[in-house]
């Protein structure tokens, strides 16, 4: 193994949404930043295939090309912002598996490339409550976090006066506020349905999603035009990313240095002084093994790929995986899981909508909070909605060529579709884990990972509630037709994995404690999705920002002042 001899002040792992805010915040507080993502360079406006692109451009997926990426990607293919001028920035199944549990399903979702999962990721932006961290300790599920929002909602504004995030204030202490930019509009029918809601359903509130993508010019960054192909790219930058924003940021200090196709494969920890001093590597490319020396080590690889490291990071001291003397490293994962709902509405066919806007309406969690409809399960589920022209969006058969073409799509809808995408909260349960199996490895030698993960009696209880619910909002919002389902999703499919590393107050029962730092080993933080020990329901990728900033200024903090 080559060691390198130039040693950093911190090293990041993984260049996502966790990654990216990490690098940033270190190397703007003077610190000799090297970040490792195991993926290929992406560079932004340039390696993006579709955005802008004229049809004739995009790759056409014929027959062959579709059974190809079934059994390329049988998992990726699955996901949402997975198509032919996409692919590219998803890792590629057959080359790198992980195994799963037996009759219980794990579809894991991963990017492929500088700037990880925050190139493909939805731009839901929600702030967690008081109500969410304070969840465990009230029904004793989990163990309890060791911080507040109020610990948190300083970090909250100030990572989103930087990403920019376009929302309405609705004064909801379920779903605090956020800094915002201006809301995008609604549509004619959702504000028809909105009004409907007001007067038969009061205790539902519907506003306009919160989302990363800016409504207006934004720290050199140009607001969204409504293109639609958001997950194949911006050059604009109007959506967040870690290649739109925190890279930048980072690079602009002159302290970053980026070093894509590295595949992390363990970490070095040396007993006599407790500290990782080195992180080593696989080189994607040569395949040869490199050595790579910090005093801070930034974990943001993923839930599970932060996980597979540190339980591949094995010494005496701690034999079943790094800063594991609790034993809970790898277990507790958690996702949300989604139910998707949808209703025909016969209202406002004569109204035209300009541009493809990226984002749909939001309606809170409203029950199981104070002074709201209690019910026999526990924690709550939120609502994202939105209003489909069928005749565009999922048979594309206008007949016309040009000007007649236009003229048709400009003609009223034969009706709208309203689908409710519903997301609930997963108890945490030390039976839904992560664990590496010795006997598979991929191809540069490292353990696979084994999941196993099912969704509880709490979450089926819950969907039963989230049927029934998404009927009643359907009557009341006044549609003509309505179908619902009663199949979960897959564990996984949401994408917004979580827990495994926990975050806790008790070093024998977490990993983390209330910085992201390591209980057993100091200068090791981890700010990713591992780090919850809740799931709440909304989407969790500001808290990881928020996290992430808090954290990064207590380590220098502390690193300035020689206690790491």
């Amino acid at each position: 193994m080559q060691e390198n001899n130039k040693k950093y002040d911190a090293i990041v792992i993984g260049s996502g949404i966790s990654g990216g805010w990490a690098a940033k915040e270190l190397c703007e507080k003077g610190l000799k930043v090297l970040v490792l993502e195991r993926g290929r360079d992406i560079q932004h406006g340039v390696d993006y295939l579709g955005e802008h692109a004229p049809p004739w451009k995009i790759p056409f997926a014929n027959k062959a090309d579709r059974k190809r990426d079934v059994d390329d990607y049988p998992i990726q293919s699955q996901c949402y912002a997975f198509d032919a001028a996409t692919k590219a920035f998803f890792t590629k199944d057959s080359e790198t598996p992980y195994q799963q549990d037996g009759d219980k399903p794990y579809h894991w979702i991963r990017a492929n490339g500088v700037g990880g999962r925050s190139l493909i990721w939805g731009r839901q932006t929600y702030r967690w409550s008081e109500f969410d961290f304070k969840a465990n300790t009230v029904d004793g599920h989990g163990c309890e976090w060791p911080i507040a929002y109020d610990d948190l909602k300083d970090w909250y504004s100030y990572v989103e006066k930087f990403v920019g995030i376009s929302g309405a204030k609705e004064g909801l202490p379920e779903l605090p506020d956020s800094e915002f930019l201006p809301a995008m509009d609604m549509y004619a029918l959702e504000k028809t349905i909105k009004g409907r809601l007001n007067k038969y359903m009061p205790e539902v509130t519907m506003t306009m999603g919160r989302t990363a993508i800016l409504t207006e010019n934004h720290n050199g960054r140009a607001a969204c035009h409504y293109c639609g192909p958001c997950p194949r790219g911006c050059s604009t930058g109007s959506y967040f990313s870690s290649q739109s924003s925190t890279l930048p940021a980072a690079r602009a200090t002159g302290n970053l240095e980026l070093r894509p196709n590295s595949v992390v494969e363990k970490l070095i920890y040396d007993s006599s002084s407790n500290r990782v001093t080195a992180v080593q590597i696989i080189d994607a490319n040569s395949k040869e093994r490199l050595s790579f020396s910090a005093d801070l080590v930034f974990l943001c690889a993923s839930t599970l790929a932060s996980t597979q490291i540190l339980l591949n990071s094995k010494s005496e001291q701690f034999p079943n995986g790094l800063a594991n003397s609790s034993g809970t490293l790898g277990r507790y994962l958690m996702d949300h899981f989604k139910m998707q709902h949808v209703a025909v509405f016969a209202d406002n066919l004569d109204h035209y909508y300009k541009g493809f806007r990226p984002t749909g309406t939001y309606i809170p969690r409203f029950k199981n909070l104070p002074g709201k409809e209690q019910t026999d399960y526990l924690r709550g589920f939120g609502l994202q909605a939105d209003p489909v022209r069928p005749d565009w969006r999922f048979h594309f058969n206008q007949k016309g060529f040009g000007k007649s073409l236009k003229d048709n799509l400009r003609k009223p809808a034969p009706y709208w579709v309203w689908v409710l995408g519903a997301f609930g909260e997963c108890l945490p349960n030390a039976n839904n884990r992560v664990e590496l199996d010795e006997s598979k490895r991929d191809e540069f030698g490292i353990p696979q990972i084994k999941v196993s993960m099912s969704f509880g009696e709490n979450e089926h209880q819950m969907a039963e509630d989230i049927i029934k619910s998404s009927d009643k909002i359907f009557k009341a919002a006044g549609a003509v037709y309505i179908e619902t389902t009663e199949k979960l999703s897959v564990p996984g499919s949401s994408i917004h994995e979580m827990g495994t590393a926990r975050m806790g107050k008790d070093p024998k029962t977490s990993v983390l404690n209330a910085w992201n730092q390591s209980h057993d080993v100091p200068n090791l933080f981890v700010t990713d999705g591992a780090c919850m020990a809740s799931s709440s329901c909304v989407n969790p990728s500001l808290t990881y920002m928020a996290l992430t900033a808090r954290a990064c200024d207590y380590a220098v903090s502390q690193w300035q002042q020689g206690n790491i």
